[in-house]
């Protein structure tokens, strides 16, 4: 069974007369690269994600998971035209190193938030996806959603182009990286990239941290 956000916890806490911003990350289980947030605004005054009026194509949203690479592309494209704002921000593999994965999840996603003109964000709610809220919120403003990014249409808007970017930016790591199929795989810790990692070494990308780049260095 399908599951798609809509605007229903939007809606609970003050949508539309209230801007909402959506919050997502990609990249936590990663061996190598960075870990990406995106921060998505909804525009003033939509009542429904799936009403005859709404833009056709704004029923195709949903967890960026479940959509295909052209799918998630040509929908990236689309919602920046079409969200009143939205920002990028990540945290390196050496910060993920130094910080751990969660906290520079939650700054990534912090980082995201500041890029958001100040206007935007004045009397903004904002959901989060996960159990846990970023520093630089307070709960009288946010809200952490488990798997919000099946259920919030915000959220999934920022899942969808923080998937993207990352992809891409790995696609292209992939070409100064060569051999451990970075533009397949995207860093994930793969058969094919553990392998890689005993053949060819640990590079600058890698979380020297995480058990399978640690290992790969003390062999």
């Amino acid at each position: 069974m399908n599951h798609f956000p809509t605007l229903k916890i939007e809606h609970e806490f003050g949508y539309p007369k209230r801007t909402i911003i959506g919050l997502d990350e990609v990249g936590r289980g990663c061996i190598a690269g960075p870990v990406v947030a995106a921060a998505a605004v909804l525009p003033a005054g939509l009542e429904s994600a799936r009403s005859s009026w709404s833009p056709e194509w704004l029923r195709d949203v949903q967890d960026s998971k479940k959509l295909s690479v052209r799918a998630r592309e040509e929908l990236s494209e689309k919602l920046k035209g079409w969200l009143a704002g939205y920002s990028v921000a990540y945290c390196s593999s050496d910060e993920i190193d130094e910080i751990n994965i969660h906290h520079a999840s939650l700054l990534a996603m912090d980082r995201a938030l500041e890029a958001i003109p100040a206007k935007d964000r004045k009397n903004a709610y904002h959901l989060v996806d996960g159990k846990w809220l970023t520093k630089s919120l307070k709960s009288s403003s946010a809200k952490a959603i488990i798997k919000g990014d099946l259920k919030c249409l915000s959220i999934a808007c920022a899942s969808i182009i923080a998937k993207v970017h990352r992809d891409q930016w790995m696609e292209r790591l992939d070409q100064e990286f060569q051999g451990y199929g970075l533009a397949k795989h995207k860093g994930y810790p793969t058969a094919a990239h553990v392998k890689a990692l005993g053949t060819l070494g640990v590079t600058s990308i890698h979380r020297k941290t995480f058990g399978p780049v640690s290992r790969a260095l003390q062999s």
